[in-house]
């Protein structure tokens, strides 16, 4: 028990002359419920099947059945702005994450995790004597702090949570995933060939982490943080989910969204006034396409159906659990999407995410990809992502998406049940709220206030406002009356029935951008843009967000988004400043993951291994970054020095020496050199002899972001298979790394991109 007993006895010279008395205190927690927050990821307002979707949820319907949907709940627009929010209770610029933890720039407002002065719900219900676990999806940590030995004061135990298990990055792959237990990485527990997926694996881990609690200590409750890779990329699923689509998305997308959206009417999950919005530019209509798009996106949807299903029997079986327990009508849970669906996947979709992120981005190749893969798509050989067409109808009858602060990237799913407390079982809620008043909404049921003081730091006021009045009645005045929005300088606020926002992700300044107005209380669907009508309004918002942002630590803000592509406006996730890297790792005896990314083939730099080579030390990887879908690995073959980029597992950029290493002291380098717009060239020498090269036509900012770099193997899956199996460990000594990267300005990055475009 967190509960500790003060000794008040009198203590003798020997045990006969003690007396033995504590101070005995009712845990403040006795008889308070239990606490489940399930987030889901990049999941749209209309992807559930009781917010309007085809998809076959029953098990988040069953929530539904017995709690309340919200219809108009907001978030950050992206994953790690929204659990930081979520978590603290306050706005997630305040709390230190304007945006991912991949953005940190070391500011305020971007410190790639959340700022001790503002705790966490598990931090604040260890202060009640709760017990708190975390499972699953964690990204509130920088990726310099990724590493197998820390720094961990933002990881889940760092952050108020007894025990974990999941995954530190953005997005995992789910067959073959990096994964944490607590403090340590661990191996997943059986290969994706004997039927392992990471979404069960989360489930029976949450499942046994209750389980072990209610026999040791029943009468505390409990707090579970249990947040899912799904429905983020890669879409990975068993192959009998998927087949159970098949044909079921043949009508498109047009058609698709008309659907969703009688049906959302028939719910009543939107309201009277909402009417459908139109197709988003990047979106071409169903009937334009071809026969081999159609059948290829198609299956991209059916992929993700499967997914979703597959991930709704997970929430199932963590039901199931709870009600044979009989602690579920005692357990408040929260669900939630974390953001708006995605459009990452481009006009085309993409058989491997690595290809692009770009919104309008055209790449056919993966058309004959998934037509290629057309029976394989989300098993472990894909990196799936659907096209932007599916995420627009995801979002029906909202605009744009995720990372946009438009209702389409932050009016999210949300079904609270509880109950023990809810009458109005099935009900609709329609009061706006914000992911920050979620957390303030539960200390208010459990009637605890946030302690002045948790863990030795002086904490800052929860900045989020109570709905706990809308559980009990459907015509409870909505409390939150303004709320603003920032997300990579697209902007937005509501104030009192009106939302103003502009469209920064296209802009090359903000002295270009456009602000729109709508009235939402009479357009729920944020459909008509009235700026010309109440030009007055338009001007109160606008000043209305600048306090809003100044109160709120908003500034300064980035400058660009990570999808944006028009015209020489090239979208890359190196939008990011980074600082220059030198490492030096010294005496490599066993394999290592890396602090974050050095930079390996994504900027200029070099990378030297000096080895005192013996017979036995046999081959092996010297270093990898990423894995089967792409990365870069370095690599000792039939005594020769091998390079790889892979690209997007379709395109393979490769040098490697002719002669054979000698034995004894062998220094071995790779220099990665920019040379244009994602091109580069690659030189592999040994002993300073320029032995083999090759030319990087395309290469991008980032390859697989789940997966670590590694010294000395290839952890998880090959970066190239065709010459061997992971980890294909190295097993001689490494004297010496050296790790040397150019620091980059994603600002001048972009003018230096489009010199090189116009000379």
């Amino acid at each position: 028990m967190q509960n500790k007993k003060k000794f008040i006895g009198q203590i003798g010279r020997n045990i006969a002359e003690t007396q033995f008395a504590f101070e005995t205190k009712e845990s403040q927690s006795k008889g308070k419920p239990n606490i489940i927050y399930i987030v889901l990821d990049d999941m749209g307002f209309a992807q559930l099947e009781c917010y309007g979707s085809t998809i076959h949820t029953p098990n988040i319907n069953r929530l539904a059945e017995n709690g309340l949907r919200y219809n108009n709940f907001h978030t950050t627009a992206i994953c790690s702005a929204t659990r930081a929010s979520l978590l603290t209770g306050a706005n997630h610029h305040s709390v230190g994450i304007n945006t991912t933890t991949e953005g940190r720039t070391g500011l305020q407002n971007a410190q790639g995790g959340i700022d001790p002065q503002f705790a966490t719900l598990a931090e604040i219900l260890h202060e009640y004597d709760y017990r708190t676990m975390a499972v699953g999806k964690w990204h509130l940590s920088g990726m310099d702090e990724r590493t197998a030995a820390g720094p961990y004061h933002n990881w889940p135990l760092g952050k108020g949570f007894d025990t974990y298990y999941g995954f530190l990055a953005a997005d995992m792959d789910q067959w073959n995933p990096v994964l944490t237990r607590d403090n340590t990485m661990v191996e997943q527990p059986k290969a994706a060939k004997d039927g392992y997926h990471l979404s069960e694996d989360l489930t029976e881990n949450a499942i046994r982490y209750i389980y072990n609690h209610e026999f040791s200590y029943p009468e505390q409750p409990f707090f579970l943080y249990l947040a899912y890779g799904a429905m983020h990329t890669p879409h990975h699923a068993p192959k009998e989910y998927i087949e159970k689509y098949r044909g079921k998305f043949d009508k498109g997308w047009d058609a698709i969204r008309e659907e969703w959206f009688a049906n959302q009417k028939k719910l009543g999950i939107v309201n009277e006034n909402a009417e459908l919005t139109e197709r988003n530019e990047y979106v071409p209509a169903w009937d334009s396409l071809n026969e081999k798009q159609k059948k290829a996106y198609a299956r991209y949807m059916e992929v993700f159906a499967g997914f979703l299903e597959h991930t709704d029997a997970q929430i199932g079986k963590l039901l199931d659990y709870l009600e044979e327990a009989g602690i579920l009508d005692d357990t408040i849970i929260v669900f939630l999407s974390d953001n708006g669906a995605s459009a990452e996947g481009g006009k085309d979709g993409h058989f491997n995410l690595n290809t692009s992120m770009d919104i309008c981005d055209d790449y056919p190749r993966d058309v004959e990809l998934a037509l290629e893969h057309y029976d394989t798509i989300g098993d472990e050989y894909s990196n799936p992502h659907y096209p932007t067409g599916w995420a627009n109808a995801g979002n029906t009858p909202f605009q744009w998406y995720k990372q946009w602060t438009y209702e389409g990237g932050v009016k999210d799913p949300l079904i609270i049940s509880y109950p023990k407390m809810i009458k109005d079982k099935g009900g609709i809620r329609r009061q706006f709220n914000h992911v920050s008043d979620v957390t303030p909404t539960i200390l208010d049921i459990l009637g605890f206030e946030k302690p002045e003081i948790i863990k030795g730091v002086p904490q800052k006021p929860l900045e989020g406002i109570s709905f706990k009045n809308t559980l009990f009645d459907e015509n409870a005045e909505g409390k939150k009356k303004v709320q603003y929005f920032e997300m990579h300088g697209n902007r937005s606020i509501y104030k009192d029935g009106w939302k103003a926002v502009t469209n920064h992700m296209f802009s090359k300044s903000y002295d270009e951008d456009v602000w729109e107005l709508y009235h939402v209380d009479d357009d729920y669907s944020e459909k008509y843009n009235v700026a010309d009508q109440y030009p007055e309004k338009l001007k109160e918002l606008q000043e209305e967000w600048l306090i809003q942002a100044g109160k709120y630590n908003v500034f300064p803000m980035q400058n660009k988004g990570l999808l944006s592509s028009r015209d020489d406006l090239k979208g890359y996730m190196g939008a990011f400043p980074l600082p220059a890297v030198k490492k030096e790792y010294n005496n490599v005896r066993y394999p290592y993951d890396l602090v974050a990314d050095p930079g390996i083939g994504t900027r200029t730099g070099s990378i030297s291994f000096s080895l005192n080579r013996k017979a036995e030390d046999g081959d092996g990887v010297l270093i990898s970054k990423g894995d089967r879908f792409g990365g870069v690995s370095l690599y000792i073959l039939n005594n020769k020095v091998k390079y790889v980029y892979n690209l997007d597992a379709d395109t393979y950029y490769i040098a490697e020496t002719e002669k054979e290493l000698p034995l004894g002291n062998v220094n071995i380098k790779v220099d990665f050199v920019i040379t244009d717009v994602e091109k580069a060239d690659v030189k592999i020498y040994v002993n300073e002899e320029m032995v083999g090269e090759t030319k990087v036509e395309k290469f991008f900012y980032t390859t697989s972001a789940g997966a670590p770099v590694s010294l000395r193997l290839n952890k998880h899956t090959s970066v190239y298979d065709k010459d061997y199996a992971a980890p294909f460990e190295y097993h001689g000594i490494i004297d010496k790394v050296v790790i040397e990267a150019e620091a980059v300005n994603a600002y001048e990055q972009e003018e230096l991109e489009r010199d090189l475009r116009h000379d």
